[in-house]
Protein backbone atom coordinates (compact mmCIF):
# COMPACT_ATOMS: atom_id res chain seq x y z
CA UNK A 1 0.00 0.00 0.00
CA UNK A 2 1.19 3.49 -1.21
CA UNK A 3 0.89 5.54 2.60
CA UNK A 4 1.94 9.36 2.82
CA UNK A 5 1.53 11.00 6.30
CA UNK A 6 -0.40 14.21 6.54
CA UNK A 7 -1.21 14.86 9.51
CA UNK A 8 -4.52 16.17 11.03
CA UNK A 9 -4.61 17.95 14.55
CA UNK A 10 -8.10 17.26 14.60
CA UNK A 11 -8.40 14.12 17.41
CA UNK A 12 -8.61 13.40 20.83
CA UNK A 13 -8.25 10.62 23.27
CA UNK A 14 -10.79 7.41 22.24
CA UNK A 15 -12.83 6.11 25.08
CA UNK A 16 -13.48 2.54 23.53
CA UNK A 17 -11.33 0.40 21.45
CA UNK A 18 -11.99 -0.22 18.10
CA UNK A 19 -15.02 -2.06 16.74
CA UNK A 20 -15.86 -0.90 13.39
CA UNK A 21 -15.07 1.05 10.28
CA UNK A 22 -16.81 3.83 8.85
CA UNK A 23 -16.79 4.80 5.01
CA UNK A 24 -17.48 8.06 3.57
CA UNK A 25 -17.20 10.05 0.36
CA UNK A 26 -15.50 13.30 1.05
CA UNK A 27 -18.45 15.26 -0.69
CA UNK A 28 -16.44 18.28 -1.82
CA UNK A 29 -15.54 19.23 -5.54
CA UNK A 30 -11.54 17.82 -5.22
CA UNK A 31 -9.38 15.88 -3.30
CA UNK A 32 -7.10 18.99 -2.79
CA UNK A 33 -10.41 20.80 -0.86
CA UNK A 34 -11.21 17.49 1.35
CA UNK A 35 -7.72 17.01 2.10
CA UNK A 36 -7.55 20.86 3.28
CA UNK A 37 -10.83 21.15 5.08
CA UNK A 38 -9.64 17.38 7.23
CA UNK A 39 -6.27 19.27 7.87
CA UNK A 40 -7.83 22.29 8.80
CA UNK A 41 -7.91 23.02 13.03
CA UNK A 42 -11.01 25.36 12.57
CA UNK A 43 -13.01 22.63 10.54
CA UNK A 44 -12.89 20.28 13.39
CA UNK A 45 -13.60 17.43 11.16
CA UNK A 46 -11.03 14.30 10.63
CA UNK A 47 -10.75 11.05 9.41
CA UNK A 48 -7.93 8.20 9.91
CA UNK A 49 -7.29 7.89 6.07
CA UNK A 50 -7.78 9.30 2.89
CA UNK A 51 -8.48 7.04 -0.27
CA UNK A 52 -7.68 9.17 -2.92
CA UNK A 53 -9.08 8.50 -6.88
CA UNK A 54 -5.43 7.57 -8.05
CA UNK A 55 -5.54 4.91 -5.47
CA UNK A 56 -2.52 7.03 -2.91
CA UNK A 57 -3.53 6.74 0.89
CA UNK A 58 -3.12 9.34 3.03
CA UNK A 59 -2.35 8.92 6.85
CA UNK A 60 -4.08 11.88 8.85
CA UNK A 61 -4.61 10.41 12.03
CA UNK A 62 -2.85 7.81 13.87
CA UNK A 63 -5.60 4.54 14.43
CA UNK A 64 -4.83 4.63 18.48
CA UNK A 65 -6.34 8.39 18.41
CA UNK A 66 -10.32 9.22 18.35
CA UNK A 67 -10.75 11.27 15.21
CA UNK A 68 -14.32 13.38 14.10
CA UNK A 69 -15.37 11.69 11.05
CA UNK A 70 -19.13 10.42 12.15
CA UNK A 71 -20.39 13.21 14.07
CA UNK A 72 -23.34 12.76 15.58
CA UNK A 73 -24.20 8.72 14.96
CA UNK A 74 -25.48 5.77 16.38
CA UNK A 75 -24.79 1.91 15.56
CA UNK A 76 -25.15 -1.46 17.32
CA UNK A 77 -25.62 0.59 21.32
CA UNK A 78 -22.74 2.50 20.41
CA UNK A 79 -23.59 5.99 20.78
CA UNK A 80 -19.89 7.94 20.22
CA UNK A 81 -18.71 6.25 17.25
CA UNK A 82 -16.06 8.36 17.02
CA UNK A 83 -14.33 6.25 19.83
CA UNK A 84 -15.23 2.90 18.75
CA UNK A 85 -14.42 3.48 14.85
CA UNK A 86 -11.56 3.67 12.26
CA UNK A 87 -12.99 6.27 9.82
CA UNK A 88 -11.71 6.14 6.38
CA UNK A 89 -12.91 9.01 3.51
CA UNK A 90 -12.80 8.38 -0.07
CA UNK A 91 -12.56 10.97 -2.48
CA UNK A 92 -15.60 11.40 -4.77
CA UNK A 93 -17.58 14.39 -4.97
CA UNK A 94 -20.91 13.29 -3.99
CA UNK A 95 -24.48 13.86 -4.21
CA UNK A 96 -24.20 17.75 -3.94
CA UNK A 97 -21.10 18.15 -6.53
CA UNK A 98 -21.39 15.60 -9.48
CA UNK A 99 -21.68 12.19 -7.47
CA UNK A 100 -20.00 9.71 -9.86
CA UNK A 101 -18.61 5.83 -9.85
CA UNK A 102 -15.31 5.23 -7.68
CA UNK A 103 -12.34 4.10 -9.73
CA UNK A 104 -10.79 0.79 -9.87
CA UNK A 105 -7.68 2.11 -8.41
CA UNK A 106 -9.82 3.70 -5.52
CA UNK A 107 -11.37 0.34 -4.63
CA UNK A 108 -8.06 -1.88 -5.13
CA UNK A 109 -6.22 0.64 -2.43
CA UNK A 110 -9.59 0.61 -0.37
CA UNK A 111 -9.75 -3.07 -0.30
CA UNK A 112 -5.71 -4.11 1.37
CA UNK A 113 -6.11 -1.18 3.92
CA UNK A 114 -9.36 -2.14 5.60
CA UNK A 115 -8.58 -5.83 5.19
CA UNK A 116 -5.76 -5.01 7.44
CA UNK A 117 -7.76 -2.37 9.76
CA UNK A 118 -10.56 -5.65 10.00
CA UNK A 119 -8.00 -7.81 10.63
CA UNK A 120 -6.02 -6.17 13.35
CA UNK A 121 -8.60 -4.63 15.30
CA UNK A 122 -10.73 -8.23 14.85
CA UNK A 123 -13.93 -6.28 13.27
CA UNK A 124 -16.52 -8.04 12.13
CA UNK A 125 -18.37 -8.09 8.58
CA UNK A 126 -21.50 -6.66 10.10
CA UNK A 127 -19.74 -3.37 11.79
CA UNK A 128 -18.05 -2.25 8.71
CA UNK A 129 -20.73 0.34 7.67
CA UNK A 130 -21.25 3.55 5.76
CA UNK A 131 -21.79 7.02 7.50
CA UNK A 132 -25.46 6.78 6.35
CA UNK A 133 -25.89 3.57 8.16
CA UNK A 134 -24.55 5.06 11.23
CA UNK A 135 -26.23 9.08 10.72
CA UNK A 136 -29.03 7.67 8.51
CA UNK A 137 -31.33 11.19 9.31
CA UNK A 138 -28.16 13.29 8.01
CA UNK A 139 -25.76 11.57 6.07
CA UNK A 140 -26.12 9.67 2.52
CA UNK A 141 -22.77 8.76 1.96
CA UNK A 142 -20.80 6.81 0.12
CA UNK A 143 -24.40 5.93 -1.18
CA UNK A 144 -25.52 4.17 -3.70
CA UNK A 145 -22.76 3.60 -6.00
CA UNK A 146 -20.33 2.67 -3.95
CA UNK A 147 -19.25 -1.38 -4.79
CA UNK A 148 -20.04 -2.80 -1.48
CA UNK A 149 -20.04 -5.84 -3.66
CA UNK A 150 -16.41 -5.74 -4.22
CA UNK A 151 -15.80 -5.10 -0.67
CA UNK A 152 -18.37 -8.71 0.48
CA UNK A 153 -15.94 -10.60 -2.61
CA UNK A 154 -13.25 -10.63 -0.07
CA UNK A 155 -15.25 -10.82 3.20
CA UNK A 156 -15.06 -7.01 4.22
CA UNK A 157 -18.47 -6.27 4.26
CA UNK A 158 -21.61 -8.73 4.71
CA UNK A 159 -23.26 -9.36 1.27
CA UNK A 160 -26.70 -9.01 -0.09
CA UNK A 161 -28.51 -11.95 1.10
CA UNK A 162 -29.84 -14.47 -1.62
CA UNK A 163 -33.45 -14.53 -1.68
CA UNK A 164 -35.42 -17.81 -0.95
CA UNK A 165 -37.19 -17.11 2.18
CA UNK A 166 -40.16 -16.73 3.28
CA UNK A 167 -41.75 -13.15 3.87
CA UNK A 168 -41.88 -12.10 7.74
CA UNK A 169 -44.69 -10.25 6.81
CA UNK A 170 -43.45 -7.41 9.47
CA UNK A 171 -45.89 -4.58 10.02
CA UNK A 172 -44.22 -1.24 9.13
CA UNK A 173 -43.48 -1.17 13.19
CA UNK A 174 -42.44 -4.68 13.38
CA UNK A 175 -39.75 -3.70 10.53
CA UNK A 176 -38.52 -1.13 12.16
CA UNK A 177 -37.96 -2.92 15.32
CA UNK A 178 -36.16 -6.03 13.74
CA UNK A 179 -34.04 -2.67 11.48
CA UNK A 180 -32.87 -1.69 14.93
CA UNK A 181 -32.19 -5.12 15.79
CA UNK A 182 -29.98 -5.20 13.41
CA UNK A 183 -28.12 -1.79 13.99
CA UNK A 184 -29.50 1.32 12.63
CA UNK A 185 -30.63 4.32 14.44
CA UNK A 186 -34.61 4.26 13.70
CA UNK A 187 -35.29 7.99 15.66
CA UNK A 188 -35.92 9.02 12.07
CA UNK A 189 -37.81 6.03 10.91
CA UNK A 190 -38.09 7.01 6.63
CA UNK A 191 -34.47 7.91 6.88
CA UNK A 192 -33.55 4.57 8.28
CA UNK A 193 -35.24 2.68 5.94
CA UNK A 194 -33.40 4.62 3.11
CA UNK A 195 -30.20 4.13 4.41
CA UNK A 196 -30.90 0.17 4.83
CA UNK A 197 -31.98 0.15 1.01
CA UNK A 198 -28.99 2.33 0.30
CA UNK A 199 -26.90 -0.39 1.41
CA UNK A 200 -28.36 -3.64 0.69
CA UNK A 201 -30.91 -2.90 -2.31
CA UNK A 202 -29.55 0.13 -4.22
CA UNK A 203 -31.56 0.29 -7.60
CA UNK A 204 -34.40 1.23 -5.85
CA UNK A 205 -34.10 3.70 -2.47
CA UNK A 206 -37.62 5.07 -1.93
CA UNK A 207 -38.03 4.88 1.62
CA UNK A 208 -41.08 2.33 1.39
CA UNK A 209 -41.33 -0.86 3.23
CA UNK A 210 -41.78 -3.45 0.70
CA UNK A 211 -41.38 -7.63 0.99
CA UNK A 212 -38.31 -7.30 -0.69
CA UNK A 213 -36.61 -4.66 1.95
CA UNK A 214 -38.74 -7.37 4.61
CA UNK A 215 -37.00 -10.66 3.24
CA UNK A 216 -33.49 -8.92 2.95
CA UNK A 217 -33.26 -7.58 6.97
CA UNK A 218 -34.82 -11.03 7.61
CA UNK A 219 -31.84 -12.93 5.79
CA UNK A 220 -29.32 -10.45 7.64
CA UNK A 221 -30.86 -11.63 10.90
CA UNK A 222 -30.43 -15.15 10.76
CA UNK A 223 -27.82 -16.63 12.49
CA UNK A 224 -24.36 -17.11 10.65
CA UNK A 225 -22.22 -20.45 10.52
CA UNK A 226 -19.26 -20.34 12.45
CA UNK A 227 -16.43 -18.50 10.68
CA UNK A 228 -18.76 -16.44 8.84
CA UNK A 229 -16.91 -13.31 9.88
Amino acid sequence: MRMIDAPSPNFDDRALPVSMVVLHYTGMQDAGSAIARLRDPAAKVSAHYVVDEDGSILKLVDESRRAWHAGRSWWRGIADVNSASVGIEIVNPGHEWGYRDFPEAQIAALIPLLADIKRRHGVGRGDIVGHSDVAPARKQDPGERFPWSRLAHHRLALPRPAFGLADPHWSDAGFLRALECFGYDIAAPEAAVIAFQRRFRPERVDGVIDRECRMLLLSLLLPKPRGAE
